[in-house]
């Protein structure tokens, strides 16, 4: 899945002297090519486009009042989906894009692979917003095959595992966040409990989707859907074909609640008791919390153990566009929202995870508990699991669309009877498609 936000961007239009400015400066960004900065006098307005919920609501007055000839307009909107095809159809029409523009991770190879239309961050952005801000795998994640750094990056999903003590109990599974930890070791030894779940609870189901645990595991491995040369590696990646394998078996012996995530039946799903089990990166404990509701508070807990170990799922990043009149200020704009103490301040109002190793450090976030799920020491436990995550997975120009227009519906084929093998050919088929 990677629409974990929800939201369609309408940035603000530029004028004939922006498109100018974009046509020369796209893709070498020497010195000479890029704007000047404003004067101290000068009065200039910045437009940010976002999608769904960033926290950067206080953020935006707070950076005005430190820049009083600083204007920003805020073009915020809903799912992320939408959004990024708006975005692409503004970056192929050369019109049209914010002086600040973010991206979601699912969709960031897309706009890697047209890098060229992104300033390099490294030439204009502010000399304290160096790497080592970061965490590493997300810093690198943001450069393009040559090396060009095009984003920033915000909020980061390390994954860990959401259950429901109340059913585990039911079913005769422990159900201390330690204890469980031997269940969620490894993806093999995460199917198993599932089908003794199954057995044991007279066919209720072990988790929501199987697109969802999937895409989990397609995550974690060396090489995804396409390799380095953006050549689809589906029919020769063995770690796909056993991710495949595993889950498709898994639905076979009936672990899967069938849903589709974000549908209105998933969201039922939680309040209905409809599954076991969810892979829960960072953020997915607010929509836990929103769809579960008041009544299930104290049910569900979450663990630091996650198949396979560390992972991540979601998060995006912040880009300057050459189409921007005035990429010094944009990328000043973008450096100071993605410093360490802003994103704590983003999290604090929306539950966006650092990504900022500073951040990551502070016992600000290190204190975070969160009662809904029994007191949970949420802030240490995901800072743990951000620092399992190994260098970032490759993803090639349609990576994002593969999963969620291929694979997905492939899977869920395969939920409402679909034998594996035919669900494996209906996604190589697709995965072709697009990858041409």
């Amino acid at each position: 899945m990677t629409t974990f936000r929800k939201g369609l961007a309408t940035a603000l239009g530029i004028t004939m002297t922006a498109l100018a400015v974009a046509a020369c400066g796209g893709g070498g960004d020497s010195s000479s090519d890029i704007p000047a900065a404003a004067g101290p006098n000068e009065h200039i307005e910045l437009t940010l486009a976002t999608f769904t919920e960033f926290g950067y609501e206080a953020l935006i007055p707070e950076y005005e009042r430190l820049h009083p000839n600083i204007k920003i307009t805020h073009r915020k909107t809903g799912q992320g989906g939408p959004y990024a095809q708006d975005m692409m159809t503004k970056l192929a029409a050369g019109s049209g894009l914010a002086d600040v523009q973010a991206v979601e991770e699912g969709h960031l190879s897309d706009i890697l692979s047209k890098s060229s239309k992104f300033y390099d961050l490294t030439q204009i952005g502010p000399a304290d917003a160096s790497p080592d801000r970061w965490l590493s795998w997300k810093y690198d994640a943001g450069k393009d095959k040559n090396g060009k750094l095009i984003g920033y990056g915000t909020d980061i999903g390390p994954d860990a595992m959401c259950y429901r003590k109340d059913l585990f109990a039911a079913a005769g599974l422990p159900t201390d966040p330690e204890a469980v930890k031997s269940i969620f070791a490894t993806w093999d030894s995460y199917f198993a409990a599932g089908a003794q779940y199954v057995q044991k609870t007279g066919g209720k189901a072990w988790f929501d989707s199987a697109a969802q645990n999937f895409n989990a595991m397609v995550n974690q491995l060396p090489v995804g859907y396409l390799d380095k040369d953006d050549k689809l590696t589906v029919e020769s990646n063995q770690g796909i074909k056993d991710a495949w394998a595993k889950v498709t078996d898994a639905v076979g012996k009936g672990e899967s609640a069938k849903l589709t995530a974000f549908s209105n039946e998933w969201n039922s799903g939680f309040r209905q008791s409809a599954f076991a089990t969810k892979v829960c990166p960072a953020w997915m404990l607010g929509v836990v919390k929103e769809q579960a509701g008041p009544d299930n508070a104290g049910k569900w807990a979450v663990t630091d153990a996650f198949p396979g170990g560390g992972g991540n799922w979601g998060g995006s990043y912040l880009t300057v566009p050459t189409q921007s009149k005035h990429p010094r200020e944009a990328a000043a704009l973008t450096a100071w929202l993605t410093a360490p103490e802003q994103q704590l301040k983003a999290f604090q109002a929306k539950g966006t995870f650092p990504s900022q190793v500073k951040a990551l450090e502070s016992p600000e976030l290190l204190s975070q508990t969160d009662a809904y799920f029994g007191g949970a020491k949420i802030g240490e436990l995901f800072v743990a699991q951000a620092k399992k995550v190994a260098k970032p997975q490759y993803k090639g120009p349609n990576d994002g669309q593969i999963q969620e227009n291929v694979t997905a519906p492939a899977l869920q084929a395969v939920e409402q009877g679909k034998s594996p093998a035919d669900g494996w050919q209906q996604l190589v088929d697709g995965a072709k498609k697009l990858a041409r």
